[in-house]
């Protein structure tokens, strides 16, 4: 689960930084989210 969210996430990262500038920042802090969620999991020792 957390790791499709995490996958939307990075997606979404991308498409905003082709796509637009005024939700660049939005997008950047989900792709800090979503780092922080893949951080999560690899220190819990979980597969990625």
């Amino acid at each position: 689960m957390l790791m499709t969210i995490a996958i939307v996430l990075l997606v979404l990262w991308v498409l905003g930084l082709v796509s637009t500038y005024t939700m660049g920042g939005f997008i950047h802090i989900l792709l800090v989210v979503a780092i922080v969620v893949i951080l999560v999991r690899i220190i819990q020792g979980r597969r990625l």
